[in-house]
């Protein structure tokens, strides 16, 4: 007898337990399948339960300009809360004031106090509705599935006792930890680490490009006495035209290096391969002067969108705003038509990415399948492209025709077959410049980086010389790198199939020009 009542409050205790589980499961996916939004000046953050509770609660937020983590302490083991920061376009106000700070960028404390009272709220309210939500629904599969019309009290008890527990638990964890007055501390990293240990870091930036430009200047020399010493005349042959490629460029206005690129190397045109802004708001590019800055080029500006050249699937403001500045060239202007542009009979073509700044990051390479599949459609009947310009890797992957096929957004220089992955132009600008070691977490900037494309007179890539240098904020230039690639390693010379047809001509006597392809009908 004593026996059969151990064995009934065991299985009393072991029911309770498990209401407990789902009320907590149940409060911890609603606040998950209806995320708290909580606001600053600058940013906007989703607020989530984790199933895991932290015995050091942090608060971490990463974000473009780096990363914000807010310290709590807590007497008690606090339930974990996962936070998704983005950064509001009003943001790109700041970086066109001169007197760009730290605290500018990051929120006050009583931004951070008002946001921690409407995240605990909006966490609080979303957990109780889903663990009375989840206690309701098993209650009655339960006793409908054992034929009852009514639960028994004593499971009513059992659920109302777990409920209860569950809720009020939660509830003082999370207001003994992540209320106001437990907040210690704020600490950053990226950009936002950066301005605070050198205040001065971005001050003069424009000015320390323009002081830098004798020193690429000399490196461009430099490169030529080699190439002209030591390269095989192979990879020397007679160049019909020259193609810069650049990528990411993040905002940062450095057209005046570029404007003494072109002019010392002889560059017919410039092709870029996305993320001219960070923000994706054509106000950031004209607050830097970028509009102004490739206008003074003097050569045509093939341009494709990157992720950051937009706010969302459907905006086009930025390419709109491009599209009026007279030497540009968008290759895909609009969602349903490619422009093919022809130098000196050499054929250029590509595709803008079809994500967009803010965009969740995940599952990016499915992402890209709808485009790559319109693009590829667009260009079934067209002559095969010499270069096709793609933003993400995920989408040159898909790209069925073409002799060569580039990428940015990795903001790294790679080659592999005829797939060239160019790096950033401006280090990844201002506000991603700074990224940590693997080893150390200690900051460094990235690599500065842009490539040549030489192309002979029968359209066939000559080489590819791969320029990198460091250290252009900080106004210490440096030499990185200086590479010579033989262009017949990546683009492999062509056999036609009749040998007796002439070959084809890329030279200066070629007419240059674009020709606009339409999307078929089918599948958009």
């Amino acid at each position: 007898m004593r026996g059969r009542r151990a064995l009934a409050r065991i299985a009393r205790a072991v029911r309770w337990l498990a209401m407990l589980a789902v009320c907590y499961v149940g409060g911890v996916a609603a606040t998950n399948l209806s995320p708290t939004t909580i606001e600053t000046q600058h940013y906007v953050a989703t607020v989530r339960l984790s199933v895991l509770p932290l015995h050091s609660p942090v608060l971490h937020g990463p974000t473009i300009l780096g990363d914000l983590d807010l310290d709590f302490t807590s007497p008690i083991i606090a339930p974990g809360i996962e936070v998704g920061v983005a950064v509001k376009q009003n943001i790109t106000e700041i970086f066109t004031r001169r007197d760009l700070s730290v605290r500018s960028l990051q929120p006050t404390n009583e931004e951070i106090s008002q946001a921690l009272r409407d995240g605990v709220r909006g966490v609080g309210w979303r957990f109780l509705a889903g663990s009375v939500t989840a206690a309701l629904v098993l209650s009655l599969a339960v006793h409908y599935a054992r034929g009852r019309r009514w639960p028994a009290p004593t499971h009513l008890v059992t659920v109302g006792t777990a409920l209860i527990v569950a809720c009020a638990a939660t509830g003082v964890g999370i207001w003994q930890t992540y209320r106001p007055a437990n907040f210690a501390s704020l600490r950053t990293t990226g950009l936002l680490l950066e301005l605070e240990q050198n205040k001065d870091v971005l001050q003069g930036v424009e000015a320390r490009t323009s002081q830098a430009t004798p020193y690429i200047l000399n490196l461009l020399a430099l490169s030529q006495s080699l190439r002209e010493n030591l390269v095989p005349s192979t990879v020397s042959q007679t160049v019909s035209s020259r193609v810069l490629l650049v990528s990411d460029i993040h905002g940062q206005n450095q057209y005046g290096l570029m404007k003494s690129i072109i002019d010392s190397q002889k560059i017919d045109v410039v092709l870029d391969l996305g993320d001219l802004v960070n923000f994706g708001s054509a106000t950031e590019a004209e607050a830097a002067g970028l509009f102004t800055g490739i206008a003074s080029l003097g050569v045509p500006y093939l341009f494709i969108g990157g992720n950051h050249d937009f706010t969302s699937p459907t905006d086009r403001a930025l390419l709109t705003r491009l599209g009026a500045v007279p030497n540009v060239v968008l290759l895909q202007p609009d969602d349903t038509s490619y422009t093919a542009y022809s130098l000196k009979g050499l054929r250029i073509t590509g595709f803008n990415n079809p994500r967009f700044f803010g965009d969740d990051a995940q599952n990016t390479k499915k992402k890209q399948e709808p485009a790559i599949a319109a693009f590829n459609a667009a260009m079934a009947n067209q002559p095969t492209p010499d270069l096709v310009a793609t933003h993400e890797p995920g989408a040159a992957d898909g790209v069925t025709k073409a002799d060569i096929i580039l990428n940015g957004h990795l903001h790294a220089a790679s080659v592999k077959g005829n797939r060239i992955g160019v790096g950033t132009f401006t280090g990844g600008g201002v506000v991603s410049h700074y990224i940590p070691e693997e080893d150390t977490g200690e900051l460094r900037g990235q690599p500065y980086a842009f490539d040549i494309a030489a192309f002979g007179p029968t359209c066939q890539l000559t080489s590819l010389t791969r320029y990198t240098y460091r250290n252009l904020i900080e106004g210490a230039p440096a030499y990185d790198s200086v590479t010579v690639v033989n262009g017949a390693t990546i683009e492999k010379p062509v056999v036609p199939a009749d040998p007796a047809a002439p070959e084809r001509s890329c030279s200066s006597i070629e007419p240059s020009g674009r020709v606009t392809v339409s999307a078929p009908a089918v599948g958009r």
